[in-house]
């Protein structure tokens, strides 16, 4: 577990975020769990050169400082961490949440205010397009009961996942990167899915263990009012640490004019209209870890199993896949097309590109997961 642990620090330091001597780096830590990765991190950090700011956060501690917190509170609250975030070079954070759903009965207005202000200001315009970044999940007993597996089980699983050769996979996400970037129109069916956009002038970014770990997907945007039709979402979801299941969407010209979940539908109608950005898309991806096959309710790994594409209500990233929609929210969505959850196909321009999750073109085949082993 030790020289796991090393190594995954040293991938995220050197390879990741590119740390370099004299930078800054803004370390955030959830949990209690993380602790012996926070302190890899920093002892790597001395070592390269760099200067470590090591935040410990916690759910709770969340819950404390929004339940029933003024907008003027937040917002000091928010130009504390902006500033942070504005003077480091790089940000890590390791989210080892030991009570996922320890937001889940906080009032809804508490959650959108602190969204509206400090996820907005610190996340979505600081650190996104101002500092290198990676953000991770951390292997604890939570997670792994979560995931149905023992610790010992969920650990193997996670390493695995984690520490898989980026290098061989980014070079085998080149050929999909070029096909996306040239691609105008997107169809999409499946199981309770028949859904049509475009990426006309979109450009594609490949993810390849520098900003998520793990990683494993190549994403873009849609054309903001393009999506048209139908799709259910087959994988389990949480946000703001309320559960949602079976969410189906549908559209016309980019909008969702119908949204429903299984579980918990009246909050997922609120939050369908936070903001004007709220109903509208801004990300799609193809996911291809071979090592993550399977949901585990964590969306740093789900939306890289193999097999699956997602899709993000809300705000796009204000990098080349910027498609103009802006929102408080960004929320990915994930669909398993492999044969075990129903199957299904993707087509780009009229040509089938995969298959009941296996790509069928051949420049495309080493995605699939036996090449990626």
């Amino acid at each position: 577990m030790n020289s796991r642990i090393t190594k995954l620090a040293e991938n995220i330091l050197y390879n990741s975020v590119k740390l370099k001597k004299g930078e800054i780096i803004y370390l955030e830590s959830f949990g209690a769990s993380t602790k012996d990765l926070l302190n890899e991190l920093i002892r790597v950090t001395i070592k390269i050169g760099a200067t470590p700011f090591y935040f410990y956060n916690d759910t709770a501690f969340i819950r404390s400082s929004i339940e029933g917190a003024s907008s003027a509170q937040i917002q000091k609250y928010t130009d504390l961490h902006k500033d942070l975030m504005e003077k480091a070079d790089c940000y890590v954070a390791v989210r080892g949440y030991d009570d996922m759903f320890a937001l889940s009965d906080v009032a809804d207005k508490d959650q959108e205010r602190y969204s509206k202000i400090f996820g907005k200001q610190v996340h979505m315009q600081t650190r996104l397009p101002k500092t290198r970044w990676c953000v991770l999940r951390y292997p604890n007993a939570a997670m792994a009961a979560m995931s149905r597996m023992s610790l010992k089980g969920f650990e193997d699983f996670y390493f695995d996942a984690c520490l898989l050769d980026y290098q061989k996979m980014g070079k085998a996400m080149k050929p999909l990167k070029k096909l996306m970037d040239k691609t105008s129109e997107v169809h999409i069916k499946g199981k309770d899915t028949d859904l049509r956009f475009s990426l006309k002038g979109q450009k594609s970014i490949i993810c390849d263990g520098k900003m998520n770990i793990p990683d494993g997907e190549v994403y873009t945007a849609p054309v903001k009012d393009s999506i048209n039709g139908y799709v259910q979402f087959n994988t389990d979801t949480t946000h703001n640490g309320v559960f949602f299941s079976n969410i189906r969407l549908e559209f016309k010209n980019g909008k969702i004019v119908k949204g429903t979940s299984m579980a918990n539908n009246d909050k997922f109608q609120k939050i369908l209209d936070i903001d004007a950005g709220s109903r509208y898309m801004g990300e799609f991806a193809l996911g291809v870890n071979p090592y993550i096959t399977h949901p585990i309710l964590d969306i740093l790994f789900d939306e890289k199993i193999c097999g699956s594409f997602h899709m993000a209500i809300g705000n796009s990233y204000e990098d080349e896949t910027n498609n103009g929609n802006v929102s408080s929210i960004h929320w990915d969505l994930v669909k398993i097309q492999t044969k075990e959850q129903g199957g299904g196909e993707i087509w780009f321009d009229g040509k089938l590109i995969r298959k009941d999750g296996l790509f069928v073109l051949p420049e495309l085949e080493g995605l699939n997961p036996k090449n990626l082993k």
